[in-house]
């Protein structure tokens, strides 16, 4: 067998870039063993090989879309995924919370499947939220933008800190996807847009909503974490800087803390006083905010080495702690 084409179809496999359930197809005469494919074939000629390897080539490719192709359509198992996340919430996450998971999947069933996959308001999310109210005490707000793994890592060790992921809504509905059908009153299975597809995208619609009733929650001191090694690591278009930015409250939020980070490596292109940074404080600032911002947060660059500690700057730091120590001592 060529090795284009083993090299493809392993790629297809482990990038998780093919058909429904998240499963190339593999043809019946195909075994995978392990991490590897083999394909157990005995052609006649090797003119018939090529037309076999060329025709299942193509099948591939179709089968296996690239990332410029559509998304998948609607997670599998949808229903039980995010009723059974619901029930480990109220048993597992936040036991003093007693809610009709069936209910909430219900109004959230109602609200997408008898819509186009494009056209999903935040209004048709409603009734859903309606159901499943939910408040925080002040001062545990932590709202980010580009820095999705970090961040989990900050607000796990520092137990201070909820993100909207940690609302039920977030929870139960984190890292799925979902869209109805045009035709057929359901989800689609196949198929669903780019978020950037359309603006009523049933998915983006439902974030929305749940980042603004996050952000119109917060109060006391609340914490927004940005990549400093992006351009435009405050982004208006971004949920962060269109949606959550605008629903804080400066009579219920005290301070907005500002924490910048960049990766170990760089590169080092924002920070609070350059780039993008400087208009998110401005705006703070015409708001009526009162707000702090630092560079690198040694409690991030902490987390950041404990992942890479064999890198130069984690060196240094673990040096400037160290003599900190002594000196303080």
């Amino acid at each position: 067998m060529s090795q284009p084409w083993s090299h493809f179809l392993q790629f297809c496999l482990q990038s998780g870039k093919c058909i429904h359930k998240h499963t190339c197809f593999l043809r019946s005469n195909e075994v995978v063993r392990g991490p590897h494919i083999t394909i157990m074939t005995n052609p006649k000629t090797s003119v018939s090989f090529v037309m076999v390897s060329v025709t299942i080539w193509f099948i591939m490719l179709l089968l296996c879309p690239s990332q410029l192709r559509a998304q998948l359509g609607t997670t599998p198992n949808i229903k039980h995924i995010v009723v059974g996340r619901c029930y480990s919430y109220m048993t597992l996450v936040n036991p003093t919370l007693r809610y009709d998971c069936e209910e909430i999947w219900r109004q959230f069933e109602e609200a997408v499947v008898h819509q186009s996959s494009c056209n999903v308001t935040v209004e048709d999310y409603h009734q859903m939220f309606h159901v499943i109210p939910q408040t925080w005490v002040c001062d545990r707000f932590l709202f980010w933008s580009k820095t999705r793994t970090l961040m989990h890592s900050y607000a796990a060790v520092v137990p201070d800190f909820w993100t909207l992921e940690d609302t039920l809504v977030g929870y139960m509905f984190n890292d799925l996807i979902w869209c109805g059908q045009k035709k057929d009153l359901g989800f689609d299975f196949s198929s669903c847009p780019e978020w950037s597809a359309c603006r009523n995208h049933p998915v983006y619609s439902l974030w929305r909503q749940a980042s603004q009733n996050f952000a119109e929650m917060a109060c006391g001191n609340v914490t927004v974490l940005l990549n400093g090694s992006i351009d435009n690591a405050f982004n208006r278009k971004s949920m962060f800087g269109s949606v959550e930015l605008d629903c804080l409250n400066p009579k219920r939020v005290n301070y907005v803390n500002i924490k910048v980070v960049t990766n170990l490596e760089g590169p080092f292109i924002e920070s609070c006083r350059q780039g993008s940074i400087v208009d998110l404080i401005q705006i703070l600032q015409s708001r009526g905010f009162r707000w702090t911002c630092t560079d690198n947060d040694q409690t991030l660059t902490i987390l950041q080495c404990v992942q890479n500690p064999k890198h130069s700057s984690c060196q240094t730091f673990a040096n400037s702690l160290f003599h900190r120590k002594i000196t303080f001592n």
